[in-house]
């Protein structure tokens, strides 16, 4: 995939309130299907940049999916 591009940088999205929550999971999601040909090339073909940007994609739906974590807990201990 030539010109992978995050839709949303590491650590520049903060969820505010509950509405971003959701978004950001639809965000995650997409970013996981776009990746997905990437993995394909990487696995089947063994192709090594392909491999790169999936590691890249991977640490990207790693840093989102802590600061789900940390809006989810938040909220929840604020109920």
């Amino acid at each position: 995939m030539k010109g992978y591009s995050c839709p949303f940088p590491i650590g520049e999205k903060t969820m505010n309130n509950h509405h971003d929550t959701p978004t950001t999971l639809n965000e995650m999601i997409n970013l996981l299907e776009s990746v997905q040909s990437d993995y394909n090339k990487f696995y089947d073909d063994g192709n090594a940049s392909a491999g790169t940007r999936v590691r890249k994609a991977m640490q990207e739906v790693k840093a989102t999916a802590q600061e789900v974590r940390l809006h989810v807990q938040t909220t929840k201990n604020s109920k």
